[in-house]
């Protein structure tokens, strides 16, 4: 099962005292998004008499982390006064199913943006049902013309990938050099990995795309100013592998036996008590990435509300 809510912010708040000045402290940067978006999304509507923003979502089935996620959604989306509307469809649901409910939402005109809960059941292609959303309405940036723009030159796409833009917003957030810093990403996913690398690549990092076919992953880690790993293996980079002064961003969120194998809980896909002596700024896991993803999430549906209203 997957630790209480309660219980990671017990551990949210045990690192924030045993680490204050190397914290990436996602949950408190993104509470300040959120207030932010929740300040201009009144000032708008009061300015234009518009309607709220309205988030759309799709989900097949009931797996247990899918409700957590949209469950996370919902709660963001009422804190800053986003309407969330849901198409929840059953297991078995045909994948014609899928795209009518896409295609319903691309054509409301109420619906600023639209995200598919993945994953999808194995009889779905993942693949047909993104490139259904349009890129206008985007808001998880996950359409090929969207990550068609983000990867080239010159080129600006209506909306970069929610975790992808978490883990470069913390950097900012922190003041992190980027330029001519070298980084290295560990998973090459369309959701995390690719884009991550895009957006560093675009900050005038350089960067180094590391997978599972990458021969000597501990050498290339250990030459990285930057770590964004995004993998979903618990603990795999280990602690000596960082450079000491390096910066650490840990995108994956596991559950796994603790030390002793007595109980189950939350880790990233670094072995964070170890990484933390030689890192010079790290996520926590939870409270880093995860908040800092729904708020881009939330971002990005604000920013295609006001596209949409011409703002």
């Amino acid at each position: 099962s997957i630790p209480s809510r309660s219980f990671a912010c017990r551990s949210l708040r045990r690192l924030r005292k045993m680490y204050p000045s190397k914290l990436l402290d996602g949950e408190k940067f993104s509470a300040s998004i959120r207030e932010s978006l929740k300040s201009e999304i009144t000032q708008l509507r009061e300015q234009h008499q518009l309607a709220a923003p309205k988030l759309a979502y799709v989900v097949v089935g009931h797996r247990s982390d899918s409700e957590i996620y949209i469950k996370h959604k919902k709660t963001a989306c009422e804190k800053i006064g986003i309407d969330i509307q849901g198409y929840e469809l059953e297991v078995g649901s045909s994948q014609e199913s899928v795209i009518e409910a896409i295609e319903t939402c691309n054509n409301e005109a109420s619906v600023s943006g639209i995200i598919v809960q993945l994953p999808m059941p194995e009889d779905i292609d993942e693949v047909k049902v993104l490139e259904t959303v349009s890129p206008e309405k985007d808001v998880d940036g996950l359409h090929p013309i969207n990550m068609g723009k983000l990867a080239m030159k010159n080129r600006q796409p209506l909306f970069e990938p929610c975790t992808a833009l978490a883990c470069l917003e913390i950097l900012y957030d922190y003041n992190v050099p980027l330029v001519g810093s070298k980084s290295v990403v560990i998973g090459r996913s369309n959701l995390v990995g690719l884009p991550a690398c895009y957006l560093l690549h675009k900050e005038d990092s350089t960067v180094t795309l590391c997978h599972s076919k990458t021969q000597n992953l501990e050498d290339e880690v250990k030459q990285a100013d930057i770590v964004v790993a995004a993998v979903g293996v618990p603990k795999m980079i280990k602690g000596s592998w960082i450079k000491p002064g390096a910066v650490v961003i840990d995108v994956g969120i596991n559950v796994a036996d603790d030390s002793e194998g007595k109980a189950r809980q939350l880790c990233g896909d670094v072995d964070f008590e170890e990484a933390v002596k030689n890192a010079s700024l790290i996520t926590p896991v939870p409270g880093g990435v995860g908040p800092m993803t729904v708020a881009m999430l939330m971002k990005n549906t604000v920013k295609a509300w006001k596209r949409q209203n011409k703002l």
